[in-house]
């Protein structure tokens, strides 16, 4: 008995897809995990590791984004120049503040493959603190039907 061969995704015949979250309200951690398996295409049936199937992720209303436990006042961030004595740290609650779009930007990070794909997976993420975003017209635009006459 002959075995079909695996299918493998090529570049030209992956189209992505927009996906639009609200992260009103959502857990940050379970928002993340959904968005990185959105980012590498792994909730598409012809997921392929090393193409990248995965789609756009829009993600609005960061700032809304719910926090268990103590995260607020205990993570820390860490950032380092290279230089001697230059590691900044930065606690979660001022994060927050400032550029809460970061926050859910850096979860998702850390839920991507560490290689050329997640970079580029990660451009694919849109991240935005409040609920105006600039891809209306993406996301709005209606499926195409092959075969379809219009």
């Amino acid at each position: 008995m002959k075995r079909d061969k695996t299918y493998m995704a090529k570049p030209a015949d992956v189209k992505p897809e927009w996906h639009l979250i609200d992260a009103t309200g959502q857990t940050l951690g379970r928002l993340a995990t959904r968005v990185s398996r959105t980012l590498q295409g792994k909730d598409r049936p012809d997921y392929t590791p090393h193409t990248l199937t995965g789609g756009y992720v829009v993600i609005v209303n960061a700032s809304k984004v719910r926090l268990t436990g103590r995260k607020l006042t205990q993570k820390t961030y860490y950032r380092h120049s290279g230089y001697i004595g230059n590691l900044k740290t930065f606690i979660l609650r001022d994060v927050m503040e400032t550029h809460p779009e970061r926050v859910v930007q850096m979860a998702v990070k850390g839920m991507l493959p560490r290689n050329k794909l997640g970079r580029e997976m990660l451009k694919r993420l849109k991240v935005y603190s409040g609920d105006t975003h600039p891809h209306q017209a993406q996301i709005a635009r209606p499926p195409s039907v092959e075969g379809e006459d219009s």
